[in-house]
């Protein structure tokens, strides 16, 4: 059991998708103006990662290898084809705004990358695992780049209008720094917090350096 935890610890920490593997950039970038995307950007992708983890680990001694990546790819892509529909009927606004980004689930690095590094060699319950980590971590990268860039950016916080949730106006319209929702500001905010977590990170090994040579 203690194993299976760290397998998904991993995901979330360790080898976090975007903060220390810096994979799945292009949607982490586009989908983060909002704090909304960001959510339904990470748990479609965590659906994905999960259902074909274990999918891909149940088959993993029955594909064969050199026809590995296109069964893997139709595998994704079943799965992304049920978010995506699911997505256009219950939260059709998001669907809009998410656009080519749920379909290019299926060729996302982080989900073939798991499928390969990961659920191939593992069992189901370590891949389950580990696609739930892999997809909670890159959730919460995707959240707290969100968080960052929607207020200074928008001056909102969490509007949802699929769901009912009009936001709350945290910075006048006056104040707001329209940089952070276009291109520029997503690779400045992304590059912020990568430096930040790689600081904290270096110290804390320091610290824990430390305390081992006592």
């Amino acid at each position: 059991m203690k194993d299976r935890w760290r397998v998904f610890a991993n995901g979330i920490f360790g080898e976090n998708p975007i903060f220390r593997l810096v994979l799945g950039m292009c949607p982490t970038l586009a989908t983060s103006t909002a704090v909304a995307n960001a959510l339904g950007m990470g748990l479609a992708a965590t659906f994905v990662l999960v259902c074909s983890n274990v999918i891909i680990s149940l088959l993993r001694n029955i594909i064969p290898d050199e026809v590995r990546i296109p069964c893997y790819i139709v595998v994704v892509a079943t799965f992304v084809t049920i978010v995506d529909k699911v997505m256009a009927a219950s939260a059709p606004g998001l669907h809009q705004v998410l656009g080519i980004f749920i379909p290019l689930i299926v060729v996302n690095c982080i989900i073939l990358g798991r499928a390969e590094a990961f659920a191939s060699k593992n069992s189901v319950s370590r891949s389950f695992m580990d696609g739930l980590g892999m997809g909670l971590g890159f959730t919460l990268g995707l959240l707290l780049l969100s968080i960052i860039r929607e207020p200074l950016g928008e001056g909102t916080f969490l509007v949802a209008e699929d769901f009912g949730f009009e936001g709350l106006r945290v910075i006048a319209e006056d104040k707001q720094v329209l940089m952070f929702i276009l291109p520029p500001g997503a690779f400045i905010t992304l590059g912020l917090v990568l430096a930040g977590i790689n600081k904290l990170v270096a110290k804390l090994s320091t610290v824990w350096a430390q305390k081992g040579g006592e």
